[in-house]
C-alpha cells in the first residue's frame, strides 16, 4: 500500500470516527446557541451587532466574530442561523479529526496507539458539541489542528491554530501557550513515505535539533502565533465596549469550588483517565510531554474559571483531541496491558456519559423548537419581555427582550448575584416597560394558584414571582406542554391576551 493511499485511509478512519457520533447526537443545542443566533440575524438585517433590534450593541457572544461567521446564513431567522452554525461545527470537527488520525498514526510504529482513536466515537461531548450550533465545534477543530499539525511537520500553523481558539474561547489562552512552546519539540518531517526521522528506543519519532537561535526564533514565533489573536480580540473588546473580558464574565461570576468538581468529573468522564500510565514522566519524549501538560494546563483553568452550567463537558471539549493524540503516544510508552486497562477505564466513563445522557441530549433541540411553536401565539403583541432563557425567545418573537441573566444586557449582568439568580428589582421590569414575563416551573411542579405561589426552576425566576404586587400586575396567558421546559408566559394586567386562562 502507497505512503499517499494509507494516509488517506487513516484520515477518513478518523473523519468517520467523529462524524457517526455527531450525527448520532445532531439533535442537541443549547439556549445559548440561539443567542449568537440572533445576533447574527440582525446583522443579516443591516441592523448591526445587536441582540434587540432596536437596542445597543452589546457583548453578548464571548467568541467575538462568530456572530459574523453566521451572518451570511441567516437572513431567514435566527433558527436558519442555527442549522447553519450545527452544520459548519459538524463539517470542521469531521475534517480536523482526519487530520488528527494522521498525528495519531505518526505516534509511533506501535500498533498499541491506534487504541487512543477509540476515544473520539465513544465521546459524546466531542459528538453532541459539535453539533450543537455553538461555536465549540470549531473550536474542537482548532484544537485538534492545534496538536495534529505540528505532529506533521506544520508547528507554526499548529500555534496559528492554538491562537484562533484561544481567541475564540478565553479560557484557552493557557493551553494554547503552552501547545505552542511544545510544539517546538514535535517531529518534523519524515512521516510515512518520507526519510524517517530519528527515533528513541520505544520507536517514537524524535525533532532533530535545531540551532540554539533559531530554536529561540521559532518558539518565539510559535508563542506570538497563539498569544496574538487573544490579545487582539481583547482590545477589540476594550475599544468598543470598554472591558477586554466578555460580558459573559462580569454576568457569571466563577466559583471555584463549582470549577473544581466540575474539572474533576470532566477528567473522570471524557477520556483523560487513559493518560494516567505508570510511567516516568521522564520516559516520554519531549513533544508527548508538552502534549500533557497542555492538558493539565486546560483543565486547571477550566476549574479557575469556575466551570460551566452547561451539559456535557463543553470546557474542556476543545483539549479532548489532545487527549487523543496524547494518549497514543503514552500506548507507545507504557505496556500494552497497561494500556489496555487505562483506555479501558476511560471508555468506561465515556461509554456511561453517551448511554446516559446522549438519547436526551439527541432530543434537545426538537423540545426547543416544539417550545418555541407552542408560546409564539401566546407572545403575539408583546413588546418587551423578559426572561432568563432568551436564547428560543429569539426564535419565538421579535419583541425586545430584557435579559434578566445579563449575558447581553451590561446593566443586569453588573447587578448582584450569579446568572440564574441576580436580584432584579421591580423598578427594572418598569424602567424597561415589561409588558410579558416568561418563568420556567421547577421540575415535575405544575402552574399553582395564584401564579405567584407556584415553584420556579432559578433564583431569579421565584424572587419575580415574590416581588410585591406582581400577581396583580401580570397573568398568565400560557403554559408549555414539554416536559422538563414547562415555561410559563405572562402578560401585563391590561395589556393585549393578559388574564386569559393558560392554554
Amino acid at each position: 500500500m502507497t505512503g499517499r493511499r494509507r494516509a488517506l485511509l487513516v484520515a477518513l478512519a478518523g473523519a468517520l470516527s467523529a462524524l457517526l457520533p455527531a450525527l448520532a447526537l445532531s439533535g442537541f443545542t443549547v439556549d445559548d446557541a440561539l443567542i449568537t443566533a440572533r445576533y447574527a440575524h440582525h446583522i443579516a438585517r443591516g441592523l448591526g451587532y445587536r441582540f434587540n433590534a432596536a437596542g445597543p450593541v452589546t457583548d453578548g457572544v464571548t467568541p467575538l466574530g462568530w456572530a459574523f461567521m453566521l451572518a451570511p446564513f441567516a437572513a431567514g431567522g435566527p433558527l436558519a442561523a442555527l442549522a447553519a452554525a450545527k452544520a459548519i461545527g459538524v463539517a470542521a470537527w469531521t475534517l480536523a479529526a482526519g487530520v488528527l488520525a494522521l498525528a495519531v498514526d505518526r505516534a509511533s510504529d506501535r500498533p498499541a496507539r491506534f487504541a487512543a482513536l477509540l476515544l473520539v466515537p465513544a465521546s459524546a461531548p466531542l459528538g453532541a458539541w459539535s453539533a450543537a450550533g455553538m461555536e465549540t465545534g470549531v473550536v474542537a477543530a482548532l484544537g485538534a489542528l492545534a496538536v495534529a499539525l505540528p505532529a506533521l511537520g506544520q508547528a507554526l500553523a499548529g500555534a496559528a491554530c492554538a491562537g484562533v481558539a484561544a481567541a475564540l474561547r478565553p479560557e484557552l489562552l493557557p493551553f494554547a501557550l503552552v501547545v505552542a512552546v511544545a510544539a517546538s519539540a514535535a517531529p518534523r518531517g519524515g512521516g510515512r513515505g518520507e526519510a524517517a526521522p530519528r527515533r528513541d528506543h520505544d520507536g517514537q519519532a524524535e525533532a532533530p535539533p535545531r540551532p540554539a537561535r533559531a530554536a529561540w526564533a521559532h518558539a518565539l514565533a510559535a508563542l506570538a502565533l497563539a498569544g496574538a489573536p487573544f490579545v487582539a480580540v481583547a482590545l477589540t473588546r476594550l475599544a468598543i465596549f470598554g472591558r477586554a473580558a466578555p460580558l459573559a464574565a462580569l454576568a457569571k461570576a466563577p466559583d471555584a469550588a463549582l470549577g473544581a468538581r466540575y474539572a474533576l468529573a470532566c477528567f473522570l468522564l471524557t477520556g483523560p483517565v487513559a493518560l494516567v500510565a505508570p510511567l516516568s514522566w521522564r520516559a516520554l519524549p519531549a513533544w508527548p510531554r508538552g502534549l500533557l501538560a497542555a492538558v493539565a494546563v486546560h483543565f486547571l483553568a477550566v476549574a479557575a474559571a469556575g466551570g460551566d452550567w452547561m451539559p456535557l463537558s463543553r470546557l474542556v471539549v476543545p483539549a479532548l483531541p489532545a487527549v487523543v493524540l496524547a494518549a497514543a503516544h503514552v500506548a507507545a510508552a507504557a505496556d500494552a496491558r497497561a494500556t489496555a486497562t487505562r483506555i479501558a477505564l476511560a471508555l468506561a466513563g465515556q461509554l456511561f456519559v453517551m448511554v446516559r445522557i446522549g438519547p436526551t441530549a439527541a432530543r434537545v433541540a426538537g423540545e426547543r423548537l416544539r417550545v418555541v411553536e407552542e408560546l409564539r401565539g401566546a407572545l403575539a403583541g408583546a413588546e418587551v419581555v423578559a426572561a432568563l432563557d432568551i436564547g428560543w425567545l429569539g426564535a419565538a418573537t421579535a419583541a425586545t427582550l430584557v435579559d434578566l441573566a445579563g449575558v447581553t444586557d451590561p446593566a443586569v449582568a453588573a447587578l448582584p448575584g450569579g446568572h440564574t439568580t441576580k436580584r432584579i428589582p421591580a423598578a427594572l421590569l418598569d424602567a424597561r416597560g415589561v409588558d410579558a414575563l416568561v418563568l420556567l416551573l421547577a421540575e415535575g411542579q405544575a402552574l399553582a394558584s395564584p401564579w405567584t405561589a407556584s415553584r420556579f426552576a432559578r433564583g431569579v425566576e421565584q424572587r419575580l414571582a415574590r416581588l410585591p404586587g406582581a400577581g396583580e400586575a401580570f397573568a398568565p396567558v400560557a403554559v408549555s406542554g414539554v416536559p422538563h421546559l414547562r415555561y410559563v408566559v405572562l402578560r401585563r394586567t391590561g395589556a393585549e391576551g393578559a388574564g386569559a386562562a393558560p392554554r
